[in-house]
């Protein structure tokens, strides 16, 4: 029998008793305001709160192409949650695609986040989003919006997930795509902070296997803790000051894959490098993951930066001039090859002891 609409009188739910708290999303978006204010550029014609974000080139480009990328942060996430530490994973975030970016030439506009958890924590949320602000105007981009989204049910309590993506400009003229590359230019490394955001699902298992206390087990003049969570660094600013100053040839950033497959894709057919590995100081932490984890040499080098987190290639003659500048714009930076012949199947990255 059918109950009529009288006997069927429902308790009247609401967004809040799904899950979803719309008051929590506001207060967020306007503690995200004065951050994002904070990184306009004049090219942001509107600021956050619109459907879109609306962005003008003028008249400053000749023939602009704008270059776009993508990425996460990955298991270092799960770090984050274990340690409570979230002012800085947003670095993390925006450094990831503005570096990928800038590899080709393009100084970062703009970037959008995209935050998702189950129960959205204003406070937590709004740690996380003063790290992408950081972020952005370490990178000289504004921070034009982004997508907050509570979803009940897909995540495990007090986790959340992020991903973010950078669009840049750059001259049609002046991208920089690596076919200028020849035999005997100059391989610059620029050193890294620690793992920066790659490679943490295995360094996650070592860290269990090792049973060591994150919080205080030294490594290097730093805890464990603090050398794993620090922010991936931005190469964005002292590099757009060398791409002025002298012809880049080439850029790798030295992301998921490591030196041996990062720096290839940017070389031209039949040119590989060689490196030499005493010519920079690889961190202590690589030293503790590999002994932790009886890691060989060669996968470290596949899965690390190994303590480079951007490789810049340019002319021989060049070399001392690029490194001075990158120093005086406070970057640790080394000649750590050369580009070389590669004929025959030999590996496109060798690495000396």
């Amino acid at each position: 029998m059918t109950a009529s609409p009288e006997e069927f009188s429902p308790t009247p739910l609401t967004y809040r008793d799904a899950g979803v708290d719309i008051d929590a999303g506001d207060a967020l978006v306007d503690r995200i305001k004065p951050l994002a204010r904070r990184t306009m550029r004049p090219e942001v014609l509107n600021g956050i709160g619109g459907f879109g974000a609306l962005i003008g080139l003028g008249g400053r480009y000749r023939e602009p192409v704008l270059v776009a990328g993508t990425d996460g942060v990955g298991t270092k996430l799960k770090l984050a949650f274990e340690l409570d530490r979230h002012d800085t994973i947003g670095i993390d975030l925006v450094a990831m695609s503005v570096n990928d970016i800038l590899v080709q030439g393009a100084e970062p506009l703009f970037f959008l986040d995209y935050f998702s958890c189950g129960k959205l924590d204003v406070e937590r949320a709004a740690r996380v989003v003063q790290g992408i602000a950081a972020g952005c105007e370490s990178a000289g981009c504004a921070l034009v919006g982004g997508e907050t989204a509570e979803m009940p049910g897909m995540y495990v309590e007090g986790e959340y997930d992020l991903a973010g993506f950078a669009v840049g400009v750059v001259e049609r003229n002046a991208i920089i795509d690596g076919s200028t590359i020849r035999q005997g230019d100059a391989i610059l490394g620029l050193a890294s902070s620690g793992p920066h955001s790659n490679g943490y699902s295995l360094i996650r298992k070592i860290v269990a296997r090792s049973g060591v206390d994150l919080a205080t087990e030294g490594c290097g003049d730093k805890t464990l803790a603090d050398t794993l969570m620090a922010p991936t660094r931005i190469y964005v600013k002292p590099l757009l000051t060398l791409m002025k100053a002298l012809p880049v040839k080439g850029m790798a950033h030295i992301t998921g894959g490591g030196l041996t497959e990062n720096i290839p894709r940017v070389l031209p057919k039949r040119l590989g490098v060689h490196l030499n590995k005493r010519a920079w100081q690889r961190l202590p932490v690589f030293d503790w993951l590999q002994r932790h984890g009886g890691v060989a040499e060669e996968e470290m080098h596949r899965v690390f930066n190994c303590g480079i987190g951007m490789v810049v290639i340019v002319a021989s003659e060049r070399a001392e001039e690029a490194i001075a500048l990158l120093r005086a714009h406070g970057e640790t930076v080394t000649k750590i090859g050369d580009v070389v012949k590669c004929d025959n199947g030999c590996p496109a990255v060798a690495i000396t002891p």
